[in-house]
């Protein structure tokens, strides 16, 4: 019995050093990439093409308002001439669910034309969005779009991977699924730092480059 009682006093200890772990990390990402995520679009710089990170359209059978206010965001620096492309990365893991089409159809209906939107299908993660702006679509500098938790993350990947990048903050959401959404950050933070650092992870997909013009 008090060897059982030991494991779980570890057990415990390490979850706890764990949380604390994961909060540095995260407080030390988001004071390195501070200064270059914006919430006015007339202080934001100009690129030629914003990185819009993807997510799903419904959550169960709910409007999910991340992909909303990602969408409002991408449509308002389109529209301000903030940027002239729209790289849109996100997953298509299945022929029943395609997030790059289905922002590029709401972003047509928010009237940004055709024409101006290439599609990343292997976005499967936010590591290899970033990455792949880079190798497969030739971008070294871009503006990265999606919540601003969400944007230092990607801002810290670019950085390790030689991409000038600054981000547009979209519209947040709080609450009970705001709260969710963090505690996911929190980890998906520790495995940025382990992906850039430790592990020297490579997207999943590279491929032929292709030229956003």
């Amino acid at each position: 019995m008090k060897k059982i009682i030991n494991i779980l006093k570890n057990f415990i200890s390490i979850v706890i050093l764990s949380f604390f772990i994961s909060i540095i990390i995260s407080e030390n990402i988001i004071h390195a990439n501070k200064r270059q995520c914006y919430d006015n679009v007339a202080d934001l710089p100009t690129n030629k093409v914003g990185l819009l990170l993807g997510t799903s359209k419904y959550i169960g059978k709910q409007l999910n308002y991340y992909y909303k206010y990602r969408i409002e965001a991408t449509s308002k620096l389109y529209k301000a001439g903030k940027i002239k492309y729209v790289l849109v990365s996100g997953d298509n893991h299945h022929k029943s669910y395609n997030e790059p089409e289905t922002f590029k159809n709401d972003l047509i209906k928010n009237g940004i034309p055709e024409n101006r939107i290439f599609l990343d299908y292997a976005g499967f993660r936010t590591f290899d969005s970033v990455i792949r702006s880079k190798k497969v679509f030739g971008q070294n500098t871009i503006t990265v779009i999606s919540q601003k938790f969400h944007n230092e993350r990607a801002l810290f990947i670019a950085k390790h991977n030689d991409i000038k990048a600054v981000a547009y903050n979209a519209k947040d959401l709080h609450g009970k699924f705001g709260l969710k959404t963090r505690i996911r950050e929190r980890f998906a933070r520790v495995k940025a730092i382990l992906d850039v650092f430790v592990l020297n992870t490579k997207p999943k997909f590279l491929g032929e480059e292709i030229e956003i013009k």
